[in-house]
């Protein structure tokens, strides 16, 4: 069986995901599974969020569904209930992490500061998100943080694009990274799901080629 991780690192890339709408669910995850990302971090920013993951999850129960931009432990007893199968926070939230390993759910809070990092190690998580990546100083920061803290590994989030995704995934330090340029939120908005099929193959593809 296969660890959360795992896949993440087998995908490259993780699809994070704003639906405003849950009927609009089913599809997204039919285009990312044709395109070779079965994962979506659905996000909670809007209130169609857990019913998203809910129907996902009904539809493609192998589908690696989680929820994203989770800030209570309200929204994981939510996410966890729809049957999302991991939690990711924007920042390093010890009551949510703390929450989460109690219950056992794979949990990747945030850290962009080496004080976030030694929280994360201190609990034994092995994989922390970096976000805002692009802004918060990308790769160089990632690898100058790395070096105290070997065991961790990074799932860069915000500001990756197809131009730069070839220097994160090349970095032995990065387990996948998290987009959005494949679930733009108007091509979910015209349900043009051929489109995000496209993209999310040749993310797919790109990831592989770098990772063979």
């Amino acid at each position: 069986m296969k660890t959360t991780e795992q896949k993440f690192y087998e995908m490259g890339v993780v699809p994070v995901v704003v639906l405003e709408q849950s009927e609009d669910a089913v599809l997204l995850a039919k285009a990312l599974i044709d395109g070779g990302l079965p994962c979506a971090e659905v996000t909670f920013r809007t209130a169609a969020a857990a019913e998203s993951i809910r129907l996902m999850v009904e539809e493609y129960p192998d589908m690696l569904v989680g929820a994203g931009t989770v800030l209570t432990t309200e929204q994981v007893d939510q996410a966890m209930e729809a049957g999302a199968k991991f939690i990711v926070s924007p920042g390093f939230d010890p009551e949510i992490v703390d929450y989460c390993l109690k219950k056992d759910i794979p949990v990747f809070p945030g850290c962009i500061t080496p004080s976030e990092a030694a929280q994360a190690v201190k609990r034994g998580l092995k994989v922390v998100k970096f976000f805002p990546a692009e802004q918060a100083g990308g790769l160089e920061m990632i690898k100058a943080m790395a070096a105290p803290y070997p065991m961790l590994k990074f799932m860069p989030t915000g500001g990756i694009n197809p131009q730069n995704m070839e220097k994160y995934l090349s970095c032995d330090k990065i387990l996948c990274c998290g987009g959005s340029w494949m679930v733009k939120g108007d091509l979910i908005k015209k349900r043009d799901f051929d489109r995000i099929r496209l993209l999310s193959a040749e993310a797919r593809k790109k990831a592989d080629a770098l990772r063979a």
